[in-house]
């Protein structure tokens, strides 16, 4: 446990305090966190109750009725474990930008110390970079959104395979369950005034009363919460586990797990996952190897990039063969060049990008072997390799249910090159991996995903 966590201030602990303060930044779930456990450890040791703090926000970029729906359909599942528990639950919604942003400083107030999430990217890394400094008590961050605690790997890898050794090395010591300390002393004050109380037949209408994009609706396929992402974990295993490692490129398979939401926003734990993956494929004798290298070497290697590039949306991330190529190519001619909008609403030339686009529009996510090809086709139409990442960028903002994560900064980048190698040199993409239309058509079921795209379109109208 002590690996995972750091201590970025050096207050002292508050005598008189009422409570021990957990901020749910990014791992908006009550099992299996070790931040949580943390503050019930240490509220244990000082005899006092546990209040569980999560905020949403109008203010942060890109807010929207997608991205409030999915975190508030979270809420009363999270209120009622925590109930169980005996521990203390505020959950604060900030409608309007003119509404006071100081909730976690007034809760501080009367903490004996704070616990938060440990997060290398969106605000979560901003707070913990610029808010430790502004408490009177101890500000602990703790790693619970990778297996092996980021703090382990001291450096940055270059690629998958000099990180694969070191992660399957440490696996034994950190592939077991967390720690599910119970509260010595159970929260009996009343929720704070500035609680909102969510239920799931309110939030319509919470959602409709924030100052935020109204325009960009919820997930036609995902539902927010522990209990869908439960759902969703049971289904994957009893359903796709088998088929994972032969059909995962298939998009019209649906082979895939459908968990990146769930893992972005805490829901769900990698390390959760992972345990059950691991104990149903023994029981049912089936090999797991192909999942669990995407959901524990390829995740944490971004984890691990987002953890010690000092900006991960940034081109100068890339190795130097990479930067070089792209450099030696960035006045070849482009034909087609779309702009911005052009590729927000989906009305480029070829069918695939489009359906690609529209199933993010849609549903909130892109298949992970097709957001390839639509990342790279964005490279080829754009002006430049900077006008092609900040498009990147801004469509997983705004429309990605699993935007924002170091895994969105890795597999953008990885489109220019990171965590790749130089392949045969070309036009406008120089020695930069290349995709094709036909050799999606030769690999995968094309016209499958087209009709299903243009069925879920149709829903959506």
């Amino acid at each position: 446990m002590q690996q995972r966590i750091r201590a970025l201030n050096d207050a002292p602990v508050r005598s008189g305090a009422q409570y021990v303060l957990y901020w749910s930044q990014m791992n908006r779930r009550v099992d299996s966190n070790h931040a949580l456990a943390l503050a019930i450890q240490k509220a244990n040791a000082l005899k006092l109750p546990v209040l569980f703090y999560e905020g949403l926000t109008c203010s942060y970029p890109e807010a929207s009725d997608r991205m409030h729906t999915f975190v508030l359909e979270g809420v009363p599942e999270t209120a009622r474990r925590l109930a169980r528990r005996g521990i203390g639950y505020c959950f604060h919604l900030r409608r309007r930008r003119s509404a006071p942003n100081d909730i976690l400083y007034r809760l501080a107030a009367q903490a004996a110390l704070l616990v938060t999430d440990d997060y290398p990217t969106f605000i979560a890394a901003k707070h913990n970079a610029s808010v430790p400094a502004k408490l009177d008590i101890p500000y602990l961050v703790a790693d619970s959104s990778c297996i092996v605690p980021m703090n382990v790997l001291p450096k940055r890898e270059y690629a998958a395979y000099t990180i694969r050794p070191k992660i399957k090395k440490l696996l034994p010591e950190y592939l077991e369950p967390a720690p599910e300390p119970l509260p010595a002393v159970n929260w009996t004050l009343p929720p704070p005034e500035f609680h909102t109380e969510v239920t799931n037949a309110n939030i319509p209408a919470l959602v409709a009363s924030c100052e935020i994009n109204h325009a960009i609706k919820p997930s036609l396929k995902y539902t927010g919460g522990r209990l869908a992402a439960e759902a969703t974990l049971r289904h994957f295993l009893d359903n796709n586990l088998r088929r994972y490692a032969r059909e995962r490129n298939e998009p019209s398979a649906h082979a895939t797990s459908n968990l990146s939401p769930y893992l972005h926003f805490g829901m769900i734990s990698a390390l959760e996952i992972a345990l059950a993956a691991r104990k149903h494929a023994e029981e049912n004798h089936l090999i797991a190897d192909e999942f669990l290298e995407e959901l524990i070497v390829r995740r944490e290697l971004a984890f691990n990039f987002a953890r010690h590039a000092p900006k991960p949306d940034c081109l100068v991330n890339l190795p130097d063969w990479a930067r070089k190529t792209l450099l030696k190519h960035a006045r070849d001619h482009r034909d087609p060049v779309y702009d911005r909008p052009t590729f927000e609403h989906a009305r480029t030339h070829d069918p695939l990008w489009n359906a690609c686009q529209k199933e993010l529009l849609l549903r909130g996510t892109i298949h992970g072997y097709y957001r390839m090809y639509w990342g790279k086709k964005i490279i080829e139409w754009s002006p430049t390799c900077q006008d092609a990442l900040e498009t990147m960028v801004l469509l997983h903002d705004r429309y990605a249910l699993d935007g924002r994560d170091p895994n969105t900064y890795t597999n953008i980048l990885w489109c220019f090159g990171l965590h790749d190698r130089p392949w045969q040199e070309r036009p406008i993409f120089g020695m930069i991996r290349y995709m094709s239309y036909d050799g999606m058509k030769r690999k995968t079921g094309v016209d499958a995903y087209l009709r299903e795209i243009a069925a879920l379109e149709q829903k959506g109208g």
